[in-house]
């Protein structure tokens, strides 16, 4: 099958989404609904979850909403077998929940530290132990898990976020090679400046002036990183796409 717009190889599948209560997340919601896909969405705020399931109902798609915090292992289980259960199988799984509360090292902000860890380390890896099991059992599956340009780039004050989302790239090439007698397709996707709420994570003000000045500078849509969900999707069934770096046209870092 070729990709399109008409949702060749989307339609019919059934994508989990962590973080899908903004951003990123809710933008890949949208247009993989909007393409024919079922759409499992995990996040901490469930309110917005079932205000989104409600409108991508009203639009004749599938949702369904499970709240989840992805630093418990248990919650992310649960998001992924509510899918299974529900529908049988899970066809995607799209790791994309994210923090990002940079501050220089000396201001020794161990608590964001652990956080950002915590969500954008672990929340992955739970995802994938999560979804693993069910897609060695179909012999198929696809795992996209969120990197970011700071995964490709280190700068003063991003260390400890750009050292995270270099994991992500790590675990995400290991995983590519571990899971081939399966047939699951594995993509890392490492946006550059997306207009979303993940600035708001930084908690110290002058680091979050900054970030803001930039992103009000040069931020792109979220549905940039939509369509570049779907495009690795929409591929046919024998072509992997291994990583896509994206940036917005006029981000030079």
């Amino acid at each position: 099958m070729n990709g399109n717009v008409d949702g060749a190889n989307i339609s019919g599948k059934v994508v989990v989404i962590t973080g899908a209560s903004s951003g990123m997340g809710e933008a890949a919601a949208r247009h993989l609904a909007a393409r024919g896909a079922t759409v499992v969405l995990g996040a901490r705020r469930v309110d917005r979850l079932e205000a989104l399931v409600g409108e991508i109902a009203k639009g004749g798609g599938r949702a369904l909403a499970v709240a989840t915090d992805v630093t418990d292992a248990a919650q992310v289980q649960r998001l992924v077998d509510a899918a299974v259960e529900r529908w049988g199988r899970i066809d995607v799984m799209l790791n994309n929940a994210g923090l990002m509360p940079n501050s220089p090292l000396e201001r020794r902000k161990i608590a964001d530290w652990d956080r950002t860890i915590d969500v954008n380390i672990k929340g992955v890896l739970y995802g994938i132990a999560a979804a693993l099991p069910h897609m060695q059992r179909q012999k198929s599956g696809h795992f996209i898990n969120v990197s970011s340009v700071a995964g490709h780039r280190v700068g003063p004050a991003g260390v400890v976020y750009s050292a995270t989302k270099t994991a992500v790239r790590v675990i995400s090439e290991g995983l590519r090679q571990e899971v081939k007698p399966w047939n699951i397709r594995t993509t890392i996707i490492s946006p550059g400046a997306v207009a979303t709420e993940l600035p708001q994570s930084i908690t110290e003000p002058d680091i979050a002036k900054g970030v803001a000045q930039f992103y009000g500078a040069y931020a792109i849509p979220p549905s940039s990183f939509a369509r570049a969900v779907a495009f690795a999707i929409e591929q046919p069934e024998d072509v992997d796409i291994n990583e896509i770096l994206f940036r917005p046209t006029r981000q030079e870092m």
